[in-house]
């Protein structure tokens, strides 16, 4: 399906640009989102007549996004979430709760915003990316801790508060056990960021 862009989205163009993408993509997250038109003859003179209008509101939100930017970029966030000695959260952190967490730090930010390229469900500083506007991403930094104590003693020293084997072919079988959850967790992630991204299987696709 061809769609022409209304702001720039990363990987895909810029502003004004007419691009291919798949159907499940455009309806389920570019349409619905304001990101796109169909570029359909009709829209693209749409556009043209408009483009002035968007450009200027384009830069006068990525001046405010700038000016936010400087400030929200290298925050700390704290969220308190409880957790086995090991570490391993009784759930999991969403984008919601990282948003709520910016939120409380004085930022208007929503869930929408949060770049999540993993599952967190384990206690530790996380970095997360930020996309205020199109053209203006910065990172955070996620505290999960299960408490405002720990978050505190976390921070200081830069590294989740989780209870070691007393042995170093334990600490060596923890340590891989982590490795192989957050890996887990990072292939669970991207599949759900595509599922939200609508992107469809094969058969679907042929059918669209």
């Amino acid at each position: 399906m061809q769609v022409i862009l209304l702001e720039r989205v990363e990987d895909l163009g810029q502003m004004g640009e007419v691009v291919n993408v798949k159907p499940g993509y455009a309806r389920n997250f570019l349409l619905p989102r304001n990101k796109a038109l169909r570029a359909t003859k009709d829209n693209i003179a749409v556009f043209e007549g408009q483009k002035k209008t968007l450009e200027a509101d384009n830069l006068k939100r990525r001046e405010e996004a700038e000016k936010v930017g400087k400030k929200l970029n290298g925050i700390h966030a704290a969220i308190i979430r409880q957790a086995s000695e090991a570490g391993q959260l009784y759930g999991s952190v969403s984008a919601r709760d990282i948003a709520e967490a910016i939120v409380e730090q004085g930022f208007k930010v929503d869930r929408n915003q949060v770049r999540m390229d993993r599952a967190y469900k384990l206690l530790g500083l996380y970095p997360v990316k930020v996309s205020l506007h199109p053209e203006v991403t910065v990172e955070v930094t996620i505290n999960i801790a299960r408490s405002a104590e720990e978050a505190k003693i976390q921070e200081e020293r830069g590294e989740a508060l989780i209870q070691k084997a007393d042995n170093d072919r334990g600490d060596s079988l923890s340590a891989r056990a982590i490795k192989a959850i957050e890996a887990q967790e990072k292939a669970a992630a991207a599949a759900a960021a595509a599922a939200e991204a609508g992107e469809q299987p094969a058969e679907e696709e042929a059918a669209a």
